[in-house]
């Protein structure tokens, strides 16, 4: 597996993994919708630094096409999501304010920050 790939699961997972921490919201909310751009910073070189990943939210609902996904955004904003690729795993939380967001992810292996963008 390529250096790129590796560091692109890592990164993948990773948002996955941070997503998932944050506490689970009591409504989902459609403010947040439409297609978003998710940079990831990994505070290890072996895992990657610096891929992009697309998410998509739809009511809600956090989806991608190059990762399995799964997540929620709350009404206020705050943001949990699981990203997975083959046996790799992360899990991320933060908080999504307008057209902008940031937070944290863990995986079994490496860790780090994202930040997003609505495209």
């Amino acid at each position: 597996m390529g250096r790129f790939s590796k560091a692109f699961i890592a990164s993948s997972i990773a948002f996955a993994v941070a997503s998932a921490l944050a506490a689970p919201a009591a409504a989902t909310s459609t403010s947040f919708d439409g297609a978003w751009s998710v940079h990831i910073a990994s505070s290890s070189s072996q895992c990657g630094d610096g891929q992009i990943v697309s998410i998509g939210i739809n009511n809600g609902q956090v989806t991608s096409s190059m990762v399995s996904a799964s997540g929620s955004v709350a009404e206020a904003g705050s943001i949990s999501v699981i990203l997975a690729s083959g046996m790799k795993k992360a899990t991320g939380y933060g908080h999504l304010s307008g057209s902008s967001g940031s937070g944290i992810w863990r995986g079994p292996l490496c860790s780090g920050t994202w930040t997003a963008s609505r495209n």
